[in-house]
């Protein structure tokens, strides 16, 4: 790096500092290679961090609200990353003003719509298209393992599945508010598996309500054990439950996240009928 960029951090699906995914954000990463990215993410150590540049010839969207941007673990890119993307609109929301932004992602075009609300700027994404698919006997069989979770342990009523709306996610559903709460897991196996099956997290989720969910999300192949907000794997799950019958064409849904690690957010999920893309809002704030 000839100069040192700016890096901001913004926690995001939370108006509180210690509450929510806090994400590294770079709003000029013109000048930065892949290993400089990697290294800023590193030295961060959240679970991701945003490099923004000029958008692609042809993205479209508003002149100065049109932009390329990259994800970057403390280990790797990752082709989406949800909270880090509502915790960069939120940067630009208060430097440039409310409206709708346009991301170029390795995933896809991802548009993002910020406003205010009561004071608090609130982030909308809109997901790439959504698809969902079976995982094999062998596979599920190794993740439990991993996780030390019985089979007797999870909700029959929502089928493990892995579930893509810009990255993929191994959803699997604890039958009790208990078994969620209690997550010791084998890091490496768990990490050799998800590295096998190209997965970003394990989406662990538990039914409070008809429209009410409580996640986590283990991270072990960006090098964090569990992501307190996992914006692209809500949008995943959204469209995966959909698919399933397991809510309506048209439905929001709310999934509390992070509580378990003293960490708590909340990520707002909306189904729209007639549009299998997912939107996914949250809140966020600046962290000092």
């Amino acid at each position: 790096m000839t100069t040192k960029p700016e890096v901001l951090r913004y926690t995001a699906f939370s108006s509180d500092p210690e509450g929510g995914n806090p994400a590294g954000v770079v709003l000029d990463a013109s000048g930065l290679g892949d290993a400089d990215m990697l290294s800023i993410a590193a030295d961060l150590g959240y679970s991701e961090s945003a490099f923004l540049s000029a958008p692609p010839a042809g993205l479209g969207g508003e002149p100065g609200r049109a932009f390329t941007i990259r994800y970057f673990s403390p280990k790797a890119e990752v082709p989406f990353c949800g909270h880090a993307t509502v915790a960069t609109a939120i940067a630009l929301g208060e430097r440039i003003g409310t409206g709708d932004l346009l991301f170029a992602t390795r995933a896809g075009t991802v548009p993002v719509t910020v406003s205010e609300e009561g004071g608090t700027l609130r982030a909308a994404l809109t997901t790439v298209e959504p698809h969902s698919e079976d995982i094999a006997d062998v596979d599920l069989a190794e993740a439990l393992a991993a996780l030390d979770w019985p089979a007797a342990d999870l909700d029959p009523a929502l089928p493990p599945r892995i579930a893509f709306a810009g990255a993929r996610h191994l959803v699997l559903a604890a039958a009790t508010r208990e078994r969620l709460a209690d997550l010791a897991y084998d890091f490496e196996r768990l990490e050799a598996l998800m590295r096998r099956l190209d997965l970003t997290t394990v989406q662990l989720v538990w039914r409070e309500s008809e429209n009410v969910f409580h996640v986590r999300d283990p991270f072990p192949v960006g090098g964090v054990v569990e992501d307190p907000a996992t914006g692209a794997a809500a949008g995943a799950f959204g469209a995966d439950a959909r698919e399933l019958g397991l809510v309506p064409e048209a439905a929001v849904l709310t999934l509390h996240q992070g509580e378990d690690m003293g960490r708590p957010g909340v990520l707002t999920v909306e189904l729209r009928e007639g549009d299998t893309r997912v939107r996914v809002t949250g809140t966020g704030t600046r962290i000092a």
